[in-house]
C-alpha cells in the first residue's frame, strides 16, 4: 500500500508555494515526525513532517528546489516495501487540487498530509510512461557570433530563443528582447511588495533625521570585540532602542479599531538582507536580554534567514524595527514602516566628521538616524523627543547595556 505525500496548505489563503528541497533521500526509511521537505510560502519557510512510517519514494518528475508547487500536488509516496516504482506529477484536469490527475486530497495541515491509496498492497504500482522525445532534440541552434556572445554575457540559453533572422537564425536583438531576460518574481518578492503597498496605504509616514555623536558607541564596540559572539552595531542599537521605547512606548504602539494598542513586551525586528530578499526576524523581549544574549540570538536569526530556514513565527510580533544600511556607505535614507508597527529607525554609516567640542573643531565619529513613524499614532513632537532620547543613550551607551 502506498500513501501519497502532498503539498500542504501553510495558510488559509495559500494556493501555491516554492519547493525548498527534500530533507530525506529516495529510499530512506521514514517515521512519523521526520522532516521530509521544506516549503516556502509568503509567510516564511516551514519544514514539513511525515505522518506515517515506511519507505520514501520520491516522484521521478517531482519538483526541484526553487520550483513553484500547488497545494495538493503529489510529490512522492510512503510505501511499505522497497519495491521500485515511479510516480508522476500531472496538473489537474479541472477544478484545482483534489480533482485527480496526480493530485492528492490533503494539504490542509502544515505537516505532510497523507491519505491511504485505494490500491491494494499486493497490487504492483505502474511505472510512469516516459515522455516522448522532442523532435528538435539534438538540433543545433543557428545564431550569429554576436548573439552567442551576448547570450553568454546575459546568462541566456540561446537554444530557447526563437530567431527572426534568415532561416531562423538568432540575432543579437532576439537575445536582448527575449522574455527569458525578465527576472521572475519570487513569492518573497511578491510578499515584500504587498507589505510595502499595505504600509503606504495604511499609515501616514513622516521621517525625522538627526546626526549623533557616536564616539563612545565606537569605543564600546571595540571593547566588546573580546566577547563571543561579537555584538554588531545593530545589536547595540536594538538594545538602546528598547531603552528609548520604555520611555516612549507610543512609538511601539499599533493602530486598531478599538484604539492604540501599546506593547506589553518590547520585541524588535532587524532588517536582514539575503540573496532571496529582505527578511525582518524579531528579537523577543529585548529589555530582559544582556548584550551577549542579544548578539547570540541575533546571529542565530540572521543565519536562519540567509539559509532560507527562517520560520514565519520568527517574523511575527515586533513592535519596532531597526534597519542598518551603514555598512553600505549610506548616510541617511527613508526607511519604510513594517506595518502594523508604528515606527522604524534607519541607521546610517559611522564616519569621522568635524565637530565643535568646546571652542575647538575636532574629528568625531558620527552617524545619522532616520526615524519614520505613523503620524496617526504619534505627533511630531513626541516622535522628536523619542529620537532625542535615542541619540542621548547612543552618546553614552554603557549604562544601558548590561552584559
Amino acid at each position: 500500500m502506498s500513501i501519497p505525500i502532498t503539498i500542504p496548505r501553510l495558510g488559509w489563503s495559500m494556493e501555491e508555494g516554492t519547493f525548498g528541497g527534500w530533507l530525506k533521500r529516495d529510499g530512506d526509511v521514514v517515521r512519523p515526525g521526520d522532516f521530509l521537505f521544506s516549503l516556502e510560502s509568503e509567510k516564511g519557510t516551514e519544514e514539513i513532517e511525515c505522518l506515517d512510517a515506511g519507505i520514501l519514494r520520491i516522484a521521478a518528475d517531482g519538483p526541484k528546489a526553487g520550483q513553484r508547487v500547488v497545494v495538493g500536488m503529489v510529490i512522492g509516496h510512503v510505501v511499505d516495501s522497497l519495491e521500485s516504482a515511479a510516480f508522476t506529477l500531472s496538473p489537474p484536469a479541472s477544478g484545482g487540487a483534489g480533482s485527480g490527475g496526480g493530485w492528492g486530497e490533503g494539504g490542509l495541515r502544515s505537516r505532510a498530509e497523507v491519505s491511504v491509496s485505494a490500491r491494494p498492497a499486493s497490487t504492483p504500482l505502474t511505472p510512469a510512461p516516459s515522455p516522448p522525445a522532442s523532435g528538435g532534440e539534438g538540433r543545433k541552434t543557428v545564431a550569429t557570433p554576436r548573439a552567442r556572445r551576448v547570450a553568454a554575457e546575459l546568462g541566456v540559453d540561446i537554444g530557447t530563443i526563437v530567431g527572426t533572422g534568415r532561416g531562423g537564425r538568432v540575432r543579437e536583438r532576439d537575445v536582448r528582447q527575449s522574455p527569458r531576460l525578465a527576472i521572475p518574481i519570487t513569492p518573497l518578492r511578491r510578499t515584500i511588495a504587498a507589505r510595502l503597498v499595505e504600509s503606504r496605504r495604511e499609515t501616514v509616514p513622516v521621517t525625522l533625521t538627526t546626526t549623533v555623536d557616536a564616539t563612545n558607541l565606537v569605543r564600546l564596540r571595540e571593547q566588546l570585540k573580546t566577547t563571543d559572539p561579537v555584538p554588531s552595531y545593530t545589536d547595540i542599537l536594538v538594545k538602546l532602542s528598547a531603552a528609548a521605547l520604555r520611555k516612549y512606548p507610543l512609538l511601539g504602539g499599533q493602530w486598531t479599531e478599538e484604539g492604540i494598542r501599546l506593547p506589553e513586551t518590547i520585541h524588535i525586528g532587524i532588517a536582514v538582507d539575503t540573496e532571496r530578499g529582505l527578511y525582518v526576524p524579531v528579537i523577543r523581549d529585548v529589555v530582559s536580554l544582556g548584550i551577549r544574549e542579544l548578539a547570540a540570538r541575533s546571529k542565530e536569526l540572521i543565519d536562519l534567514a540567509r539559509q532560507g530556514r527562517l520560520a514565519a513565527a520568527d517574523m511575527r510580533g515586533g513592535c519596532f524595527t531597526v534597519s542598518n544600511l551603514g555598512s553600505y556607505g549610506i548616510d541617511a535614507f527613508t526607511p519604510v514602516i513594517n506595518y502594523p508597527e508604528c515606527a522604524v529607525v534607519g541607521v546610517g554609516r559611522i564616519a569621522k566628521r568635524p565637530a565643535v567640542v568646546g571652542d575647538a573643531i575636532v574629528p568625531r565619529d558620527q552617524l545619522t538616524l532616520s526615524l519614520t513613524f505613523d503620524h496617526r499614532i504619534v505627533d511630531g513632537a513626541p516622535a522628536a523627543r523619542f529620537l532625542q532620547t535615542l541619540s542621548q543613550v547612543i552618546k553614552d551607551p554603557v549604562p544601558w547595556l548590561p552584559t
